[in-house]
């Protein structure tokens, strides 16, 4: 009696086993059937592509999107992109060298963001009474890049009027290694532009026209970081005393305040250069399911918006109006082209030449 008993204990405890395998199981088996998708990109996008919420809108679509973070000089040059289904830089002259490299004819721009200053309201007054910091074309103020480069060859304490930042060291904007990131070649599209007379450098004379004016706003700054991350965390940690002022991408700002984690204090503020360069986002697909990521993320409503609360400026600009209500003007008016992909890594070059 009892060696049935246990027979058919055992009998029921195997049926409970597999009915927990078939109709419990059901909770992994969408996990198991997503298709991942592996691409390489720019580190500023590592936050967003991680968070759960935008892990879970690709899953809708059946998609996991596993990621690895590189420069955007690095990803057009030096990454191996065979072992990925899509490149995604933050600049446009990166994505059309590996666009022509690869010959693909089809590439996404989610997102793009303007290139700003990160500062603070006693340097804004300052750089204002010396005619550096002038009203935008909308609600928002304005770094005149030409004025800038006039005040760069002087010191903080030779300003006249200052008393709120007497510091002895040249007005100079802060930014990473031009070397290794993004953001500096940025910069350098924006002062090259001013200096060589409000033109896009594009001919070897203009680029041996503008090289020592250029490279000084690098070198005289002594170190710099690889990554945009660095000085804008020193900016939000150190204060006016380490770094009055910042070159970061606005989505940078921007999602600090959307956060209102209160890293940005009342007395920080953010300007525009004038003129400015957008660096855009753009994905360049290497395979069909590398392409569908870069649909997705240029169309999926959800995404876009999850995209704009980090700052980003979408392809929808509704978007982002709604998300950053206010925080960023919707539109800039005076915004350049940064030069080719060429004509950027001869003048980087010669800028490493000198460090």
């Amino acid at each position: 009696m009892k060696r049935r008993l246990s027979i058919g204990l055992a009998v029921v405890l195997l049926l409970a086993v597999v009915a927990v395998v078939v109709w419990g199981g059901d909770d992994e088996q969408p996990q198991e059937q997503l298709t991942t998708v592996r691409g390489v990109i720019g580190s500023e996008k590592q936050a967003f592509f991680t968070d759960p919420r935008v892990v879970e809108a690709f899953a809708k679509h059946k998609l996991k999107v596993e990621v690895d973070t590189a420069g955007s000089r690095q990803i057009a040059t030096t990454v191996d992109l065979g072992k990925y289904e899509f490149a995604f830089p933050s600049s446009s002259p990166a994505a059309q060298k590996i666009q022509r490299d690869r010959k693909v004819t089809t590439v996404h721009t989610p997102f793009q963001s303007p290139m700003a200053v990160a500062t603070f309201e006693p340097i804004v007054q300052l750089l204002e009474a010396n005619g550096a910091v002038r009203k935008g074309a909308g609600d928002y103020q304005v770094l005149d890049i030409a004025k800038y480069l006039e005040l760069s060859d002087k010191r903080w304490d030779q300003l006249p009027g200052n008393t709120a930042y007497p510091a002895r060291k040249n007005v100079l904007i802060t930014t990473t290694d031009p070397r290794e990131s993004n953001s500096a070649a940025m910069y350098l599209a924006i002062v090259s532009f001013v200096a060589n007379g409000n033109a896009v450098v594009s001919s070897a004379e203009q680029e041996a026209k503008v090289l020592p004016r250029i490279s000084k706003l690098f070198l005289d700054q002594g170190y710099t970081q690889n990554s945009t991350e660095g000085p804008f965390e020193d900016y939000l940690s150190a204060g006016m005393g380490k770094t009055p002022m910042a070159l970061v991408y606005e989505s940078q700002y921007v999602d600090r305040l959307i956060r209102a984690d209160g890293s940005i204090r009342p007395d920080m503020r953010m300007l525009y250069t004038a003129p400015t360069v957008y660096s855009k986002h753009t994905l360049i697909p290497l395979s069909p399911n590398g392409d569908r990521v870069g649909q997705l993320l240029a169309t999926d409503p959800d995404l876009g918006r999850l995209a704009a609360t980090f700052g980003f400026r979408t392809t929808n600009p509704k978007l982002f109006a709604e998300v950053a209500q206010g925080k960023a003007p919707a539109d800039l008016v005076d915004a350049v082209e940064p030069p080719s992909f060429e004509t950027l890594e001869r003048l980087l070059d010669e800028v490493k030449k000198q460090y």
